[in-house]
């Protein structure tokens, strides 16, 4: 009895490194190129190293991380074949999830959506909050579309579009607007809904482009 509450106290303190490793690295305090050692992970993050390295263990097969063999860990740089590839796979599941909604979103479902667009037209655009809105549009608009695989691979590839949005607005903090989007969702028009989603996936993939491609 007393092995297993260890264990599952192990696991308990395992997990919350690795969200709090995986949030730093989600919310940039972590950036490409930065090097990590577990001793100053353990100290940053108030444990002792084995909770550290298990937790990397699981962002490294996450492929958030890089590890330095006797060394420690490294944030991999973001490559061109990345961005195209993530952009590719977000279009196949946001332009599906865009059909779905305008085919079938209710009249609240859809005042939801205009709710959380609105603060695209604020002259003192608050960048934090436009990151956090454009990331609740996009996973309301997967929920919307009533497929609980889509919508679970949409979530874990808006983890990664969302850190590239952070990386992003450092350097330039343009929104990509929504309003074509919501507009062909609100008359129902199915083909004009996945255009607009694929406009707005292009935009945001060729910002990030010319941002990490050089």
């Amino acid at each position: 009895m007393a092995a297993t509450k260890v264990g599952i106290e192990r696991e308990g303190e395992v997990d919350r490194v690795y969200r709090l490793l995986k949030g730093w690295i989600l919310d940039a305090s972590l950036r490409p190129g930065d090097f990590l050692s577990e001793v100053d992970l353990a100290r940053q993050c108030e444990t002792s190293r084995t909770p550290v390295r298990e937790a990397c263990n699981l962002l490294s097969q996450e492929k958030w991380i890089q590890r330095i063999r006797h060394k420690g860990y490294v944030l991999p740089a973001i490559s061109i074949r990345e961005i195209i590839e993530v952009y590719e796979y977000r279009k196949l599941l946001e332009c599906f999830g865009a059909e779905r909604a305008a085919a079938g979103a209710t009249p609240d479902e859809i005042k939801a959506l205009r709710e959380l667009i609105a603060i695209e037209d604020r002259m003192d655009l608050d960048m934090p909050a436009f990151l956090k809105a454009n990331q609740d549009f996009h996973l309301r608009l997967g929920e919307i579309a009533r497929n609980q695989r889509v919508l679970d691979q949409l979530k874990l590839t808006l983890e990664y579009v969302h850190r590239l949005d952070v990386l992003s607005t450092q350097r330039d903090n343009r929104p990509v607007p929504h309003r074509d989007i919501v507009r062909a969702i609100e008359a129902r028009n199915v083909g004009e809904a996945s255009k607009a989603m694929a406009e707005h996936i292009n935009v945001s993939r060729d910002r990030m482009l010319r941002l990490f491609g050089t």
